[in-house]
């Protein structure tokens, strides 16, 4: 997780390796292989698969110029998600591939808990559909901030803490019922 892309051939090869461990389980996605087919979600379609090398390629030399581990870490979760370079599992890689910019920087990680996963996702196809960040930086920065104040010392106290927040809770009952994810207090 400490390790960042330097090269594009380090970026692809984390990437796939990364994923390849990831979905080690399910061989019928081809873990780690850049997928073959078309890929689409609802209406989004996304790089074709003869361009997602070039792409990926593009999108680390803007990379290159951001500064911050936390802009790194959004950047590359946007990018890896948006790509889409593999059948399946995505989102799982483009979180991780977030992650290892913040502990490359000696920031805190984020987690997405079950509840707020559809705000991030909302937050994507934002960013997707009309070229605004600024919904995504906001829902990362209040994960990480979240992240940051959950007591993970004990998995009894992060357990206690994680019900208590609504982090278990499924996104569509939570917004029916209106408790969205909560900072822990």
């Amino acid at each position: 997780m400490e390790r960042t892309p330097a090269s594009f051939a380090e970026f692809t090869g984390l990437l796939q390796e990364r994923h390849r461990q990831i979905m080690s389980r399910r061989p019928e996605v081809l873990p780690g292989e850049f997928r073959v087919e078309g890929n689409r979600a609802g209406p989004t379609v996304f790089v074709a698969p003869d361009l997602v090398p070039g792409t990926l390629a593009e999108g680390l030399d803007l990379y290159r110029s951001l500064e911050s581990p936390f802009e790194r870490a959004v950047y590359m979760m946007f990018l890896v998600s948006e790509v889409h370079p593999f059948a399946d599992g995505n989102g799982r890689i483009a979180r991780v591939m977030m992650n290892a910019e913040l502990v490359a920087g000696g920031e805190e990680r984020i987690v997405i808990p079950t509840v707020f996963h559809k705000t991030c996702l909302a937050a994507l196809r934002m960013l997707s559909r009309t070229g605004r960040p600024e919904p995504l930086v906001r829902v990362l920065d209040y994960a990480q901030r979240w992240t940051h104040a959950v007591d993970w010392s004990s998995l009894e106290a992060a357990e206690r803490e994680l019900v208590g927040c609504n982090a278990f809770l499924d996104p569509d009952e939570a917004e029916a019922e209106g408790e969205p994810l909560r900072m822990p207090e």
